[in-house]
């Protein structure tokens, strides 16, 4: 049902449900809010988005009050005015006064709200907050003085992560957010996503920086520093440098890594290749041999730490490859080692990855060969605008330049790792040539695209009908689980990702990514997969090189030592 109501003497319309606040965006008004998320219950627990009802003249919280016929809102009475500032200013008293030094500078929802509001002076004192901070996960820095309790981490990591690791603790004014019992992240369930990081306000929450040790390796001369980026890097990274949304500027990050001072630059596309090739030899094979499945692919790092915490009856469906960033750190310190007559420990590499996790990934045990780590360093598409910009690179006036081969050359199929469902469809385009002996007629898989939480298709493949499923966001990825969990036996093959719409919208990827923009980048990886020729792993020049010279088969010997691995179960403080 429809009605009008009056917004700053305009009458506008609303429908039978809607908030104030959802009427005031549909009209083009703006009003701030910390603690809102789209399409989350509402809390109205910070007070900023508080308009005039003058009819009863009082405040009410846009986000949370539903808008009724005949109100009269005012959204910037001196009143409404007033009391936002009054808010700025309480949470002002009692927090750092440091944003030279924060990694959030210029990039600070406080910060702007202290400005839009003219907060110019300290006009109320408070005692700052005293709390540690939190340095124990290998991926996220928690600092919880700059926590002005908006709860949004809480309500991502609940809600949409199904993670539920940071909650309310303590009761009244000295309440925080924190882990079970205080404890560090590193004991909590945290699956590392960077999620929370994407949504908090503040600097209360970042991700662990890498940028000393890579400084320091490239400052080695006895180092030979090498660099792989994953491939919705290319096409997010944009946003971060202030490019129109989705861009792709591959050749540009080449020539940038170069001035940096990186010896070697490598595409992590290339070894999305290899990981079709290994993970799609272990589909068939599960399939033909009756090994366990449906199998479940392994390349998001925050997937496999939720599998390993809450679901390690499925850690047997898990495929043993490693992702895309360990395949590629494992054969530069063994095949492009022996290539360039290197010993693996004089060998730096670092990887950039939109994903928070991946930090956390590298230093796992199972990723190293004989006690050298497969990767030594990752930054995040934050981390590497702000590495760029600390080298002097201008972005905006560089010839765009090739990556390095071997190594560099990769598939249409690769890039697609980018999106939710890439995987899945790279992965079945090979496969149906590994069990038909013939290409598929048409390479693009619509009903494994897109941004749906979740995604199913029963697939025809010479005598076989193989079911499918793909799902991101941990919280929705449960339904499909459980449901495998309980015996459901129609699916072959599942593609999880931890972060909602894959890898693009990654926690490590632009704060502040709007669904427009990822459709944006999702578009730009699917425009490239149909204008280029190469659109499957196996016919990829430089990965058949690789398997004739130094890996002999898929699932080899060779193969199976540098790229798989296993996980166990893991017990975690909840």
């Amino acid at each position: 049902m429809e009605f009008t109501l009056n917004i700053n003497n305009k009458d506008c319309t609303a429908t039978q449900g809607e908030t104030i606040l959802d009427v005031l965006s549909r009209n083009g008004i703006k009003v701030p809010t910390l603690c809102h998320l789209k399409d989350s219950t509402p809390t109205g627990a910070c007070r900023m988005c508080v308009v005039e009802d003058m009819k009863t003249g009082k405040l009410i919280t846009s986000c949370s009050f539903p808008a009724n016929p005949g109100m009269e809102i005012k959204t910037h009475s001196q009143r409404v005015v007033e009391s936002r500032k009054t808010i700025i200013e309480l949470l002002l008293s009692n927090h750092p006064d440091d944003c030279l030094y924060c990694v959030r500078n210029k990039n600070c929802e406080l910060q702007d709200l202290s400005e839009e509001h003219h907060v110019r002076e300290r006009k109320i004192r408070g005692r700052k907050n005293k709390e540690k901070l939190d340095l124990s996960s290998a991926s996220i820095v928690r600092d919880p003085e700059k926590c002005i309790l908006c709860a949004r981490c809480v309500t991502t990591c609940e809600d949409v992560m199904g993670v539920s690791c940071i909650d309310f603790i303590n009761r009244g004014n000295k309440s925080i957010i924190g882990t079970a019992f205080d404890q560090g992240l590193n004991t909590s369930s945290c699956i590392n996503c960077g999620q929370c990081i994407m949504v908090c306000p503040t600097g209360a929450l970042t991700e662990q920086n890498h940028f000393a040790g890579i400084q320091e390796a490239l400052n080695n001369p006895a180092k030979r520093v090498v660099v792989q980026y994953a491939p919705s890097i290319s096409v997010s990274m944009a946003e971060e440098l202030g490019m129109e949304s989705g861009k792709d500027i591959n050749g540009i990050l080449n020539a940038a890594l170069r001035k940096v001072g990186f010896d070697n630059i490598f595409d992590s596309s290339f070894s999305a290749d290899l990981t079709i090739m290994e993970e799609s030899a272990e589909l068939v094979q599960r399939i033909s041999e009756g090994g366990v499945l449906p199998m479940i692919t392994s390349c998001c790092p925050g997937w496999v730490k939720y599998a390993e915490q809450f679901y390690p009856e499925l850690i047997g469906n898990l495929s043993s490859c490693k992702s895309p960033q360990q395949m590629m750190g494992a054969v530069i310190k063994s095949y492009f080692a022996e290539q360039e007559n290197l010993k693996p420990e004089e060998i730096y590499s670092v990887a950039i990855m939109p994903c928070t996790a991946k930090k956390f990934e590298a230093q796992r045990e199972e990723m190293t060969q004989e006690g050298i780590s497969d990767v030594d360093a990752v930054l995040t598409t934050r981390e590497l605008t702000k590495f760029l910009k600390l080298y002097g690179v201008d972005m905006f006036n560089i010839q765009p330049e090739l990556t390095d081969s071997p190594m560099g050359f990769r598939s249409t199929a690769g890039k697609l790792f980018g999106a939710s469902g890439g995987v899945m469809e790279a992965a079945l385009r090979t496969a149906h040539y590994k069990i038909t002996g013939k290409e598929l007629v048409n390479f693009q898989i619509p009903a494994v695209r897109g941004l749906d939480s979740r995604k199913e298709a029963k697939l025809q493949i010479g005598d076989l009908e193989i079911g499918v499923a793909v799902v991101n966001g941990m919280a929705d990825a449960r339904g499909l689980l459980d449901e495998i969990k309980n015996g459901r036996n129609d699916i072959h093959f599942v593609e999880v990702m931890a972060c909602p719409g894959g890898c693009i919208g990654g926690g490590g990827q632009h704060i502040g990514t709007s669904p427009a923009q990822l459709r944006e980048r999702m578009k730009t990886l699917y425009r490239i997969d149909e204008n280029e020729t190469l659109k499957v792993s196996h016919k990829n020049p430089e990965i058949i090189e690789l398997y004739d010279n130094f890996l002999g088969d898929p699932l080899g010997h060779k193969s199976h030592k540098l790229l798989h691995t296993k996980y166990t179960k893991r017990d975690v403080m909840i």
